[in-house]
């Protein structure tokens, strides 16, 4: 379940989202794999609902292993469009979403808790200083948060 902070926050944050979001989120991904993430601390994850309608959303990420992990709330659309559909695209972007480089065509997937150890600490190493103190205290509190594991296509074994 989504919280009522977390619903104004996703409200204020799609009515800021950067135009361009939208435009690359409609555009196939050009990029072999995630290098060009490389360096930035935002990027543009891009999910589809069953009409097959993009929707983009930039989030913070960390990368290891070839992979991108990113956490958000449970209850959230961008979680239950890729439970439905684990294609997605990703893609270096600024904090309002305008894209940075090239989109990354990618297969997502919802980590057990078993696997979040990997992916806390990829997020953890690629945070700013500024976002280590605002993500260091969403970890102290009472919300429900799992973490996406993006793995470009065809490298879903590697």
């Amino acid at each position: 379940m989504v919280s009522g902070v977390a619903r104004f926050q996703y409200r204020v944050l799609e009515h800021m989202r950067h135009p361009d979001a939208f435009r690359a989120a409609g555009e196939p991904g050009t990029a072999p794999d995630l290098e060009a993430l490389r360096g930035h601390h935002y990027c543009l994850l891009v999910t589809f609902r069953r009409s097959g309608e993009p929707i983009p959303s930039p989030v913070l990420f960390g990368l290891a292993g070839g992979r991108l992990y990113l956490r958000t709330e449970r209850g959230v659309g961008k979680v239950k469009r890729v439970r439905n559909d684990p294609h997605v695209r990703v893609g270096p972007c600024n904090p309002r979403g305008r894209t940075l480089g090239p989109l990354t065509e990618a297969r997502a997937r919802v980590l057990p808790p078993s696997e979040e150890g990997p992916a806390h600490a990829a997020l953890k190493a690629n945070y700013t200083p500024g976002q280590r103190l605002l993500e260091g205290a969403i970890d102290r509190l009472p919300v429900g948060l799992l973490y996406l594991e993006v793995v470009p296509e065809g490298r879903e074994t590697a």
